[in-house]
Parts: C-alpha cells; structure tokens; sequence
C-alpha cells in the first residue's frame, strides 16, 4: 500500500471517528439534560418483515364519535324544530278557534244581561250560545275520535255548512280520509262534500 493510499484511509478513518464522537457526545448531551436515554432507531427484524403488511383500520375511526353524536344531535334538533312548529300551529289554531268562541258566547251572554233588549233578542241570543255550545262539544268529540284512528294531532274550523279538517300527517291514505269524513259526517250531521280534510 502506498502512501497516498495510506493517508486516505486515515482520513476516512479520522471522519468516522468524529462522527461517533459526536453521535455519543449528542446522545450523553440529550441523557443528563431530559434524564432519559435517548430512543434507538434501529428497527427490530420483526418490524422489518411486517414492514409492507397491510393493516386493518377501522372506518368507524374516520368520523370520530363526537362527530357523529354532534351530527345526530343536529339532526335531533332540526327534527324537534319542525315537530314543534306543526305543534304550535295546531295548539295556537285551536286556541284561536275556542277563543273566538268563547268571545262569541260572551257577545250574547251580555244581550241576555241587558235589561233593554227584547225577549225576542233574547231568545236568539240563547239559542245562538246553545248552538255555538253544541258545535264546540261535536268538534272535541270528532278531534278525539280522529286521533283513536292514528292521527297525531288535528284541528277542526266550521263555516257554517262547511267543515275545513286540517290533520298532522306527511301523507292521508285514503282510507284514513274515509274515516275522518264518516266521523264528521255522523258526529256533525255534515254532507260529505262539505267536508274539506288537508294535511299539514
């Protein structure tokens, strides 16, 4: 060996020697500062023969689980929302329905109170509240028989001869709507083709 050749492999020899040094000098360093030795790299010859190996993972991890409570707690919510909004429409139509009612009744009792109206006044007037009684018992009579029949909610509004029956269902079969109509038919002594039923 010649030395030119010689004095290269010293040198190459001296690199790798700092180069140790220097990795031991990192890992003492890394030791005495966070009091833990420092982690290896080198990989186990188990790892290595799984390295390749497929792996199940699971697609319920993709979508966390509070993202999927969040998820069907909005859709929870927007479900309550419309429910509620159909139950505020029946609760407030029927308590303007008996309101006008009552206020009606009231109209009448007064003429009665009147010392100055007529017995033929009179008369009307209590007739008027009988039949204005007699619609209200007839109209609770049928919303109870057509919520027996699978209905959730429903409210009744008379005109006179016309009967308006608004039902809270997404679809009426049309069985269903032959139900609604015998009961308001038999009930209210109506024809059928004044009884007028919708959904909402």
């Amino acid at each position: 060996m010649d030395l030119k050749n010689l004095k290269g492999v010293k040198g190459n020899q001296i690199i790798l020697f700092v180069i140790a040094l220097m990795l031991v000098s990192a890992g003492y360093l890394s030791y005495t500062i966070k009091g833990t030795p420092v982690s290896s790299n080198i990989v186990s010859e188990n790892e290595v023969s799984s390295i390749g190996d497929a792996k199940l993972v699971s697609s319920n991890n993709v979508i966390d689980s509070n993202t999927l409570n969040e998820i069907d707690v909005m859709t929870k919510e927007t479900n309550a929302q419309t429910s509620s909004e159909k139950d505020d429409y029946f609760a407030s139509s029927r308590l303007g329905r008996d309101t006008m009612y009552s206020q009606m009744i009231e109209s009448y009792q007064n003429l009665l109170d009147n010392q100055n109206v007529s017995e033929e006044q009179k008369t009307v007037a209590t007739q008027e509240i009988t039949e204005i009684n007699n619609i209200q018992n007839s109209i609770m009579i049928c919303e109870n028989l057509i919520k027996t029949k699978g209905i959730d909610d429903v409210v009744i509004f008379v005109n006179d001869k016309s009967i308006n029956v608004i039902v809270k269902a997404e679809n009426l079969e049309q069985d269903t709507i032959a139900q609604i109509q015998n009961i308001i038919a038999r009930e209210m002594n109506a024809e059928i083709e004044n009884i007028h039923i919708s959904s909402k």
